[in-house]
């Protein structure tokens, strides 16, 4: 019998299909033939919502007894932007100056190449207890509605349960391994538009410029600060991210501001909560009642995987292959771990994230290698610990 493809093979591989969001171009249908010639049952699907784009995924399985550990991860990515500013085309994988190059090298085909290439090593060995799973989208980078939340509820619908997942977003900062994600902080944007009345900018006194109104309602927004943090979270922070009165011209008192803003805030919040907490501080701040505050719906709340048997295994299993020993955070972006949360324990373990989302994106051939090899010692300690 061959040998697996390494992860390399597999991630160049992933790279040549420009999938990027919603389209899938052969990634997951390539990925369902891999993982099913070396004996894991595999099925595509496709879910889709009004007003958002059809998405495929993947769902597989090899084996059916507890426990059940599963890899996450997603094959659509950005777009690569001007392709003239790249080294090389940003879809050919090009392997130069001991790097991969390409867009989703980092996020998060190589993750992805890894955790399978892993898999597939492992289940090579012979029999083991319990089941390996897969949950692979093309729907992260972009509205999340068609991807990884409907898949969970489709393999928990058909009657599939996963002890634990392990999330392969790019979340190492200097070296693979230094950073373990047990949590995110949600997400949560906000709209404030205050009125005036448009005028000559020569005769105030007809006019009303609701910018003068603007001060005391960005000073309620951050001050005082939301909170303080906790031992898992930073602060919550708020950035205002546009303001804009939409008038070109110097002699006109503008008729209305618009602000945006996001939040990104931590478990001492609901998006209820702290959505009420914002009300409150502009509804104080608004002295004349010419402020309206919307918010725009959202699926990112914050959450926390309690350091404990599978963080520490994990992080033992980077230690087995780096010797060094990863750090716990909950800082940066949100992510799919979102979703799976509501299934099981996950914890995001990933290549650095450098180039992510930027022009030459690539990863060192030496951190795919290594990634895939946390990935085995993962299996290895995770069925000898959670089996029998």
């Amino acid at each position: 019998m061959p040998a697996p493809p390494s992860a390399l093979e597999i991630a160049r591989a992933l790279i040549r299909f420009p999938s990027v969001t919603p389209a899938d171009c052969g990634a997951l249908p390539y990925l369902r033939d891999l993982l099913a010639q070396a004996g894991l049952a595999a099925e595509l699907v496709t879910f889709e919502a009004p007003r958002t784009p059809a998405v495929l995924n993947l769902y597989a399985r090899f084996g059916a007894a507890r426990p059940n550990l599963a890899f996450a991860g997603h094959t659509d990515v950005v777009p690569p932007g001007d392709k003239t500013r790249w080294r090389f085309d940003p879809f050919s994988g090009e392997i130069a100056d001991g790097e991969l190059w390409g867009r989703g090298a980092c996020d998060m085909k190589g993750g992805v190449a890894a955790s399978v290439a892993a898999a597939l090593r492992f289940v090579a060995r012979g029999p083991f207890t319990g089941s390996i799973s897969f949950l692979l989208t093309g729907d992260e980078e972009g509205p999340a509605v068609n991807g990884t939340v409907k898949l969970i509820d489709w393999a928990l619908a058909k009657g599939e349960a996963f002890n634990h997942c392990i999330l392969g977003e790019s979340t190492s900062v200097a070296a693979v391994g230094d950073t373990i994600k047990h949590g995110r902080r949600g997400s949560l944007n906000g709209r404030i538009t205050i009125q005036g009345r448009q005028g000559h900018a020569a005769y105030p006194q007809i006019a009303d410029n609701p910018i003068r109104a603007l001060a005391p309602v960005l000073t309620a927004l951050f001050s005082p600060p939301l909170d303080k943090g906790n031992a898992d979270f930073e602060p919550t922070n708020l950035e205002v991210v546009s303001v804009d009165v939409g008038n070109p011209a110097f002699n006109v008192i503008p008729g209305e501001v618009r602000l945006t803003f996001n939040i990104r805030f931590n478990d001492l919040w609901t998006p209820e909560s702290l959505a009420a907490e914002i009300k409150r501080r502009v509804s104080g701040a608004d002295e004349r009642g010419h402020a309206t505050l919307t918010f725009e719906p959202t699926n990112a709340v914050a959450f926390l995987t309690k350091p404990g048997p599978f963080t520490d295994l994990v992080a033992a299993a980077v230690k087995d292959v780096t010797g060094r020993t990863p750090s716990l955070s909950t800082g940066g972006g949100t992510s799919d771990a979102r979703f799976i949360k509501n299934a099981c324990p996950v914890v995001e373990l990933g290549l650095v994230n450098a180039t992510i989302h930027g022009v030459d994106e690539r990863v060192a051939l030496y951190d795919l290698e290594a990634l895939s090899r946390i990935y085995e010692r993962v299996l290895e300690r995770y069925f000898a610990k959670f089996s029998g």
